[in-house]
């Protein structure tokens, strides 16, 4: 029982399986919808609001479940700065770029072309820095803890 409890107590699940649902929303099925011969722009687009709407709320879920991962675990000096990033990234993109993306999506469903906006490139590239952050996040917390043996000296330095 203590074996599964440090594995739930690991941040390193959560971060993998956050970065499988980001990789396999936003960098696979989202440009794959738009290859579809038989699917126009305003459909691919409008199915890409509701599935980002949910994406969303299981990314703010996540992060919710995350932070108090790191803080049960005893980590949150460790990994406070990486979850106050991941912090800024998933509410930016729910108050900021969603909204604005999706009023983008609603002009085009009603035939209208929007001004040119750099929200999707912010957007795609907010979600590739959240990505690396969730495998640095996973990665470190994986390796194990070295003992603090107080002296403050790095290995190889003087």
């Amino acid at each position: 029982m203590q074996r599964f409890r440090n594995a739930l107590l690991n941040p390193a699940w959560l971060a993998f399986l956050w970065i499988g649902i980001s990789v396999g929303v936003s960098m696979i099925a989202t440009p794959v919808r738009f290859t579809a011969e038989t699917i126009t722009r305003p459909i691919a687009l409008d199915v890409g609001r509701v599935v980002f709407a949910a994406l969303n709320k299981v990314e703010l879920a996540a992060l919710v479940i995350l932070l108090i991962i790191v803080r049960v675990s005893g980590k949150a000096r460790k990994y406070w700065g990486l979850c106050g990033a991941l912090a800024l990234i998933v509410i930016a993109q729910s108050v900021w770029l969603m909204p604005e993306l999706a009023e983008r999506t609603q002009m085009i469903i009603n035939g209208v072309e929007p001004p040119k906006s750099y929200a999707h490139a912010i957007y795609s590239s907010l979600e590739l820095i959240k990505i690396g952050l969730l495998f640095f996040v996973g990665f470190s917390s994986l390796a194990p803890e070295r003992p603090n043996d107080g002296s403050g000296s790095r290995a190889g330095t003087a």
